[in-house]
């Protein structure tokens, strides 16, 4: 599948597992637009997740129908970007692909032990180290009818890009 067909990339995990320096470095590599998913949440999402509470689906609705909603503005304007976004839940997924053939998921994937330690040394984030096993329980690893590019997050970050660009078959822009 080459560039052309494609308006977004979805790079998904678990809080700690990379999403925005692996989309940051992606959008870099191709030439598209990295956007930050949390951006799309509202102030009661970020005050809820700072205070150590997760996210209820209920929640979760309104900020994962804000980013397909930017997909569907960047499809209409032939703009392409990455966007960083944790997309746990099958559902959530669904609501940013909405049977859509240019979007495609990236999934990070990573042990727990391995991102908890990523997380213990990470500064000025929002989300707590507590939350992670929370995050691992919400997990629904996407399934193969979703046409995941699945990578493993235990590289450095060249060689993931490395990786994704070359499942996806990409050329940059």
């Amino acid at each position: 599948m080459g560039s052309n067909t494609l308006c977004a990339l979805v790079v998904m995990g678990v809080s700690g597992s990379g999403k925005s320096t692996i989309a940051d470095h992606l959008a870099g590599r191709l030439g598209w637009r990295y956007e930050d998913g949390d951006r799309f949440h509202p102030a009661s999402n970020v005050e809820k997740m700072s205070a150590g509470h997760p996210l209820t689906d209920e929640d979760r609705w309104p900020w994962l129908q804000a980013i397909a909603d930017e997909i569907d503005r960047l499809s209409a304007a032939g703009e392409r970007a990455v966007i960083a976004c944790s997309a746990l839940k099958r559902a959530y997924r669904d609501v940013l692909v909405h049977g859509r053939d240019d979007v495609r998921i990236v999934f990070l994937d990573g042990t727990q032990d391995l991102i908890a330690a990523r997380l213990a040394s990470r500064q000025g984030h929002f989300m707590p180290p507590g939350l992670l096993a929370s995050q691992f329980k919400t997990l629904e690893r996407p399934g193969a009818d979703e046409r995941p590019i699945t990578v493993s997050i235990d590289a450095p970050v060249e060689r993931i890009v490395d990786d994704i660009v070359t499942q996806l078959n990409l050329v940059p822009q």
